[in-house]
């Protein structure tokens, strides 16, 4: 798997990146627990394969267990394998909203703990609509912590990354940010995130496609899976994919392949996250990326993309 350019930084990372947001067990979210050994059998076979890109959270799993899982096994593989780059979120303690520079801090302290390194690479504000923009970039505030943790050497790239795609251009806005996460507003069933693509762009931001499945629904269809960005589905969303997936299958192309190769095909996003829990994910998600798609069903597929989801264009 090729290696492109990561927006202005140094880094070069591969169109696919490792979600490992259910690699801390969170069986609340997601319907199943992950083992320790699941977990660090997945990490290895990332670290033994073509990916170099891993993404991570200071809250992912209880108490921090993905960042936990994830240090242990790079202990196990003798420090981080040369080229993997590893991207971690600042997030407030569960459960409460303090995103103060102080607790920027302390967020930075936990994973740089937990994952057994010197310095990050790449720290997101990570979900920054739990403050308002204003408190965001105050004196003293999340911003201007991470600006100082990067100037010290402590952090090398800084991202943002959320949901909302104006508050999202406010960031990119501020000229701090070098990267930028979004999640579920980008997929075959809306593209909500066509403008903060494109601003990234003219910026020279790498832009980061998180949630290509939208939830789970462009894998296993619609009727398994009736939510999208964890929500009931509109019947007109439905309706949607399941015409889709009737496209797919007429084809011999699974629907998560057409849904992985939809993201990666954009020239706007260098990097497409897949949530990984099992070492043989790491194999399934290569067969979807390299599944041959034929031009004739992307002609079928991408106006039925466009419609966008109901109530969004």
């Amino acid at each position: 798997m090729n290696r492109r350019p990561f927006g202005k930084t140094k880094l070069s990372v591969t169109a696919i990146c490792v979600g490992t947001s259910a690699l801390g067990s969170h069986p609340a979210q997601y319907g199943y627990e992950v083992s320790t050994e699941a977990a660090l059998a997945t990490m290895h076979r990332v670290f033994q394969g073509p990916i170099n890109f891993i993404d991570t959270s200071n809250e992912y799993g209880h108490g921090g267990d993905s960042e936990r899982r994830i240090g242990k096994a790079i202990t196990e593989a003798g420090g981080l394998p040369d080229g993997v780059v590893i991207g971690t979120k600042v997030d407030p303690i569960v459960g409460t909203t303090d995103f103060s520079g102080d607790r920027v801090r302390k967020s930075v302290e936990e994973s740089l703990e937990r994952l057994g390194l010197d310095k990050l690479q790449l720290v997101y504000l990570h979900d920054p609509d739990k403050m308002s923009f204003a408190e965001g970039v105050a004196t003293g505030g999340a911003v201007e912590a991470l600006v100082k943790l990067r100037d010290q050497g402590v952090i090398e790239y800084l991202g943002v990354a959320g949901g909302p795609i104006d508050l999202m251009l406010q960031y990119l806005g501020t000229e701090v940010f070098d990267a930028v996460i979004s999640h579920n507003r980008y997929t075959l069933v809306e593209q909500t995130a066509v403008p903060l693509i494109e601003e990234s762009q003219r910026r020279g931001i790498a832009f980061v496609n998180a949630a290509p499945y939208g939830g789970g629904m462009l894998v296993k269809g619609p009727d398994k899976v009736p939510k999208y960005c964890y929500a009931p589905a509109s019947e007109a969303t439905l309706v949607r994919v399941r015409e889709m997936q009737r496209h797919c299958d007429a084809h011999k192309v699974p629907l998560a392949a057409a849904a992985l190769q939809y993201s990666m095909r954009h020239p706007g996003i260098v990097s497409t996250i897949v949530g990984m829990s099992e070492a043989d994910r790491v194999d399934q998600t290569l067969r979807l990326a390299d599944w041959p798609i034929p031009e004739e069903l992307w002609q079928k597929l991408e106006p039925l993309a466009a419609q966008g989801r109901n109530g969004f264009q």
